[in-house]
């Protein structure tokens, strides 16, 4: 293979038109800088509650460095698309629409002044993904700034593993692996580490990624990831891995291969080390803590059988911080109920089937593959983690999925200074008027 995961992809790739007259712009043409909002994004998404980190961290300090991240991303995404080009995508327009029961639900301040600031917050997340639409051609450029924004998350964590073991795996979340230099819970960096060992595992299978550098990503992240002991991510991970590689099989030799060797070996170590497994599964849970799911359904029953006024049922109590009766949520359909409504169930229900749909239509490739993998996994952890109704890493995924999905598109037509600068070019001998 002849390409790593730093590099940029290649004039006449396989999953876009090359640059020519009435094609979209390559991912060469992208500017540098949309890596740069793509990360901001996903520094604005990090939040600011979790473990005790090994230099303290005031979370208003936190909170102030992730939301000026989202207004740098907003502002360097406006300059960049100064004159307000954006493709059209249904699921940046259900996101729109999603802001509508979010500002009806907070505007009466029921769930506090932060629910407004909140709503504010993902009014200019949707905006900046409206401005970096522009770019959304079908290719794998934000799979790749994805993996390289997450994989420098996860090499802050690894970090402060290194540097104090005890704040990185702490007794109070059972030994499991956090955060120490940033407040990262254990859900969180188990989710960033199987969303870029899956991609990085598709770019390889379609030779979009060198091994070496695939492997200086996978192996770490897989470390990581069982530190975290980490079920949700786990099992998205190996589900939406599935269905991504068997989207190629009918296709890709090298699919095919991977997938009877992932078989063969999943096979040899369920035998060899099942009761490892299980222990490590059960992280040493009782069998009713198991059932209930370390609490969850508790609070689920008791969201579901509070009452609710007709407005609250249609539009939710307005944007809080995914909680319930003081405990956290933890169900992204249940989350968005409460504080959204059914409107906002909904909408969320119909980005998901969009998305789905659009990829189950799209011919077998490798940004078809990546867009179900990452569908997949969201859809899978969304019945445990919170975050499908507002700004969250969740929504970004499914904003990589979205510019997988997106068709090349033709360049819009030049003005008459832009035909007139490249008939002639400034270095050519121009006539002069005496």
């Amino acid at each position: 293979m002849d390409r790593d995961l730093t590099r940029g992809e290649p004039a006449g790739g396989s999953d876009g038109a090359g640059a020519g007259p009435g094609t979209a712009p390559r991912p060469a043409d992208t500017p540098k800088a949309v890596a740069i909002v793509w990360g901001l994004l996903i520094l604005n998404t990090l939040g600011s509650a979790g473990a005790k980190t090994i230099v303290p961290l005031p979370r208003s300090l936190i909170q102030m460095v992730t939301m000026g991240a989202l207004v740098a991303a907003f502002a360097l995404a406006l300059a960049l698309n100064l004159r307000l080009r954006i493709r059209a995508s249904a699921f940046v327009f259900l996101l729109t629409l999603l802001l509508v029961p979010s500002v009806i639900s907070s505007v009466d301040l029921g769930s506090g002044a932060g629910a407004l600031f909140r709503c504010a917050r993902l009014a200019l997340f949707v905006g900046t993904l409206w401005l970096l639409s522009r770019w959304w051609d079908g290719s794998p450029t934000f799979v790749r700034h994805h993996i390289r924004m997450y994989f420098a998350v996860l090499a802050s964590v690894a970090a402060g593993l290194v540097v104090s073991p005890g704040a990185a795996m702490p007794e109070l979340y059972g030994g499991r692996l956090v955060g120490a230099l940033w407040p990262l819970t254990p859900p969180q960096i188990g989710q960033y580490a199987a969303v870029i060992i899956g991609l990085t595992v598709l770019l390889v299978l379609g030779r979009r990624a060198d091994r070496r550098s695939a492997v200086a990503v996978i192996v770490p992240a897989l470390v990581l990831l069982a530190l975290t002991h980490t079920r949700t991510a786990t099992l998205g991970l190996l589900i939406g891995l599935t269905l991504a590689i068997g989207s190629l099989i009918l296709t890709s030799a090298g699919a095919r291969r991977f997938f009877a060797w992932a078989v063969l070996g999943a096979a040899v170590i369920a035998v060899g080390f099942g009761s490892l497994l299980q222990a490590w599964f059960l992280r040493g849970q009782s069998q009713e803590n198991f059932t209930s799911l370390t609490g969850r359904a508790k609070v689920w029953d008791a969201l579901l059988a509070a009452p609710r006024t007709p407005s609250e049922y249609v539009f939710g109590t307005g944007l809080g911080d995914k909680s319930f009766g003081g405990l956290p949520i933890d169900n992204s359909w249940l989350a968005v109920f409460q504080e959204q409504g059914m409107t906002g169930v909904v909408l969320v229900a119909a980005i998901i089937i969009v998305l789905g749909g659009v990829a189950l239509l799209r011919p077998p490739s490798l940004s078809r593959a990546c867009a179900i993998f990452l569908i997949s996994y969201c859809a899978i952890a969304s019945y445990t983690e919170a975050g499908l109704g507002d700004a969250s890493p969740y929504l970004l995924h499914l904003a990589v999925a979205a510019s997988l999905l997106a068709a090349p598109t033709a360049a819009p037509s030049p003005t008459p200074d832009e035909v007139a600068e490249r008939r002639i070019p400034r270095w050519a001998p121009r006539s002069e008027v005496t």
